[in-house]
């Protein structure tokens, strides 16, 4: 059975592998890993990372504001709810 890795691990794998001066056989025996993985997720980054840096990955005020809206929607319909229930608990008490 394949072991997988996490996104998280990939990244401080490759980040490891850019910032130390080490040999990737080294490297791979720290991260208990085969060195082929190692270039392997050094290749995906470098073939990828204009998408980084792309606007669908920022967060601007675009995605603030459609969480916000999104946020006030909810409120609305828990104010809605609760009024709701309200005039329904006043006529089986009153």
């Amino acid at each position: 059975m394949r072991k997988t890795h996490s996104s998280e691990f990939k990244a401080k794998v490759v980040l490891t592998s850019l910032k130390e001066d080490m040999p990737l056989g080294q490297l791979a025996a720290r991260f208990e890993i085969n060195p082929n993985l190692i270039t392997k997720w050094r290749k995906h980054l470098l073939a990828n990372m204009t998408s980084i840096f792309s606007k669908k990955f920022e967060t601007g005020p675009n995605t603030a504001n459609q969480l916000a809206d999104e946020l006030y929607k909810q409120i609305g319909q828990l104010k809605v709810e609760n009024e709701w229930l309200k005039k329904k608990s006043d006529l089986i008490i009153g």
